[in-house]
This record gives C-alpha cells, structure tokens and sequence, in this order.
C-alpha cells in the first residue's frame, strides 16, 4: 500500500514538472498576414459544387474544385436554405443570398445577399434583403443576374411570390417586383427577365436604369400544363431558352426586339425509345455549349412522374438538326450536370445522393476522373 502511494507521488511530481516546464516553454508567434489567393482569372474548368445539406440545413456550403487537377481549390459557408452562389460577370465577385437565423435553426431571420472577393473567398460586405428569399428545392433560376450584370434577382415565396432586385453596381436593394401567380427568374436582356405562371403563360419583365419594373406583358400560355408539362429547369444557349417537357419534348423560347415569342419543339426519344419509357430526369437535368450548338440531357428509364430521378446515361443533342449525336454512358448515377463553355469542354456530373463529383471530356464523353467527399448533398453545378 505504501508502495502504490510513494508511486503516485512521485508520478504527479512529474507530471507537476512537465506541465510547468511546458507552460515556461516560449511560444512561436503565428506569422500570421499570409493569405492563400486564388490566379486572379478563374479557370474554365472551375466549377462550383453547392450544397444544400439536407441533414443539417443551417450549414449550407460551396465548394470550389478543379476539374483538371481533380482537387478542391476553397469553400464559402453559406447559411440556412442555400441555392448557389451566382458568379459577376468579370469573375472578381461571387454573389451568394444567403438566410441565418438568431436562434441557429429559429428566433430572427436574417436574408442577406454576401458578396465574396473571388480571388481569396473573403467577405467583402452585405447587403440586406426582405426575408422572403425562397429555400425551395435548389434551382438555376432562383437567382440570376440581368445580361449586363447590373441586377441580381432573386425570386421570393411567403407564398406570394415577387423578386427582390439588387443594384449590384452600387451594391444595394433596390426594389421588389410583384410576380403573383408566376415563379423564378429568366433573363432575357440588360434590363429584363421573365417568370413561368401556373397555367403555362410567361410574365415578361422590363426594368427601369433604378431597378423598378416599368412595364410588365403577359404572354399567353406556351406548355401544355396539363397533358405535358415542361419542368422549369431551363437552360440558354444565345437568345433562346431552353425548357423540357416530362415527356421528353424539347420548347424553346426565343428573345426577340418584338418580345417573347415560342421557339421550336421536337422529341428527344423517338417513338421506340418512348415504348422503353426513355425520359430526360433530374436535379439539374440539362446543359449546353454554345460553341458547339450542344445540348447536354440526364436521360433514364421510368414512368411519368419520374422527372426528378437521375440516369446513368448523357444523350447529347445537335441543337441546329434537331437530333441525337451521342450517347455518354456515366461512372455513377447523375442528378445534375455542368459543361464548361470553352474550346476543350469538360461535362462534370453529380448526385444529392452521393458526394462523389464526376468528371468527363464532354465532346468524347471519355471518363476522366472522379472528385470524392464532395460536401454532403451535392445539387446545382456552376462553372465561371
């Protein structure tokens, strides 16, 4: 007994000495002022990997990851409910509406508009918006700039639904737009957009140099709601915009000086591969190069209701011959795609299921690599 009792003496007077010696010991001071930075022009191969985190809302994440190198270059914080984040139009900001509240998950909200330095993902301030930015299932078309980059719009649900309009060359609120019965944002100039209305019909939009709507037309229904409904993730290739229907058919809607007018329409599966139950699907379901004149869809088998499963299979379309050029068979499932627009494109692709972000030639479809732990629930893919 005595023994065990000397032993514990002398191992606290050790550890007594080690403790002190290690609190005498001088501290190496952090160097601190060293900051990574980003090459001052974005990469075309960048792309931005948003998360929503469906476990656990409040933390809202993007991440920026280099589709060559297959690695990961930052990551943004952004909030409750988050979308994406939307890049300015000469690359040196990042746009990211954001919601917080007091509480964490309750108490005050807070919609804010964070403006991040693009360079070394730094905060360069805020700007307050009206709490009523919708934190909907993630969407392209939530937030979009106007062509000139003069206007950030956002779409707002309470369920009355409006756009807040942000000035973003004096970096303020400007407004908000009334769009009863018509949801998300289009644009379609340097000073308007439209919205799809409940019943098929566009509310196309004009603004005023202060941001304010000054005039606003009703364009009579385009889609069928009912026996063939588009889904609203549009795409833009030019002066037309993109919209696919559950069944499969291709709607374009052409930005003309006249105004809003309906574009083509034409199947994306023929007769036979609609008796296989062929249809496009997903998240963020479609793509385009421009310089190609591609269009890129998630394409799976399954029945009507199934426009929001992802596929294993890319179909790419000759957007000028209204056909099929290419079928890309995928690593993985995809829920959402992204090309990159310059002459070397890169198709990368992604699932809320997964964190794996997958990476591809998009004009040979040949896999290339794979980028793992990609955030949580991966959603909306943005390259610069």
């Amino acid at each position: 007994m005595i023994g065990a009792v000397r032993f514990a003496a002398i191992l606290g007077a050790l550890l007594w000495f080690v403790v002190e010696r290690a609190l005498a010991a001088p501290v190496t001071p952090d160097p601190g002022g060293i900051v990574a930075a980003l090459p001052a022009t974005a990469s075309p191969h960048w792309v931005w990997v948003n998360d929503f985190v469906f476990p656990h809302m409040t933390d809202g994440q993007a991440m920026l990851v280099d589709g060559d190198a297959g690695r990961f270059l930052g990551l943004l914080s952004t909030g409750f409910g988050f979308e994406r984040v939307v890049l300015s139009k000469d690359g040196k900001v990042i746009f990211s509406p954001e919601t917080y509240f007091s509480r964490g998950t309750r108490g005050t909200r807070t919609d804010v508009v964070t403006l991040y330095d693009a360079q070394h993902l730094s905060p360069l301030g805020e700007i307050g918006i009206p709490p009523k930015r919708s934190a909907n299932m993630p969407m392209m078309s939530n937030s979009e700039l106007t062509d000139d980059g003069a206007f950030l719009l956002i779409y707002n649900f309470t369920p009355a639904q409006s756009v807040t309009v942000i000035d973003t060359r004096h970096r303020r609120f400007a407004g908000e737009i009334e769009t009863a019965g018509c949801a998300l944002v289009y644009p379609t100039g340097p000073r308007s957009f439209f919205s799809i209305c409940a019943d098929g019909a566009l509310l196309d939009v004009h603004l005023d140099d202060s941001g304010h709507a000054d005039r606003r037309t009703r364009i009579p229904a385009m889609f069928d709601v009912s026996g063939d409904p588009v889904t609203e993730k549009g795409v833009r290739i030019g002066s037309t915009w993109l919209f696919v229907s559950y069944g499969g058919m291709l709607h374009g809607v052409n930005i003309t000086a006249k105004g809003l007018e309906a574009g083509s329409h034409w199947p994306l599966v023929d007769e036979g591969e609609r008796r296989q139950s062929w249809r496009p699907g997903g998240l963020q379901q479609l793509a385009v190069h421009a310089g190609l004149n591609r269009l890129y869809a998630i394409m799976h088998q399954g029945g009507p209701e199934t426009h929001k499963d992802p596929g294993k299979e890319v179909w790419v379309y000759d957007l000028a011959e209204h056909r099929r050029v290419q079928r890309i068979a995928l690593r993985n499932l995809a829920g959402s795609i992204q090309v990159t627009q310059d002459d070397k494109p890169l198709l990368f692709s992604a699932f809320i299921d997964s964190s794996t972000l997958d990476v591809y030639e998009a004009a040979s479809g040949h896999y290339l690599r794979s980028v793992e732990h990609v955030g949580t629930t991966p959603t909306l893919l943005v390259t610069p």
